[in-house]
């Protein structure tokens, strides 16, 4: 793997993780000394995105990449946040085990997702994907959003309740009753052996 500072054919790798989908792996330039990072991916074979005029072309992962960091420009997200986005995407294409998709699925899919993490962002995406032609398409679209958004809150709340018990309905903790201490019975002798043995002794 050539350093892409200095071009030298010579690099170590430094640490390797194994996410699931990709191998990451930190390098250092045994030249330079500068430090990169490189991803190990499956190739899987080519899939073609139906786009809305009719055209075909080639799904390019790094393409859909840029247009969802564009939507997030100065969104406190977590590094690597978009990458894993991409990441998750890709996968679901793959697994529907078509040779071609409507540019559609893919759009709505990172509509799905950005919805998750960052509203801002989703509106962004959402105003080039859906193509608003003025303002009042970014009005509705904020409506719906937070409509859903409310609609969403309210189902986790009640669900939530359902899970907290009701502290009324929790029975009195028992107080141990006064008097002789009960005895600890032994391992393999049933209680009936016991009161036997207490009573002959």
């Amino acid at each position: 793997m050539r350093c892409p500072n200095c071009g030298a054919p010579d690099s170590r790798v430094t640490d390797s993780r194994d996410t699931g989908e990709e191998i990451r792996r930190r390098r250092e330039c045994a030249a330079c000394g500068v430090r990169f990072t490189t991803y190990e991916r499956i190739q899987h074979p080519s899939l073609t995105v139906a786009k809305r005029d009719g055209r075909r072309e080639d799904f390019n992962r790094e393409k859909l990449l840029r247009s969802i960091r564009l939507a997030c420009v100065k969104r406190p997200l977590p590094t690597g946040a978009l990458d894993k986005l991409v990441e998750e995407i890709d996968s679901d294409l793959q697994r529907l085990g078509r040779a071609e998709v409507p540019a559609s699925v893919i759009g709505d899919a990172a509509l799905r997702r950005l919805r998750q993490i960052d509203p801002v962002a989703y509106v962004r995406y959402a105003s080039v994907y859906r193509d608003f032609d003025d303002l009042d398409g970014f009005v509705r679209e904020i409506r719906d959003y937070q409509s859903v958004d409310e609609v969403e809150q309210a189902s986790a709340s009640s669900a939530q309740l359902e899970l907290i018990p009701n502290e009324y309905a929790i029975p009195p903790k028992q107080r141990a009753k006064r008097g002789r201490r009960p005895g600890i019975t032994k391992p393999g002798l049933l209680a009936s052996d016991e009161t036997t043995a207490t009573s002959s002794n």
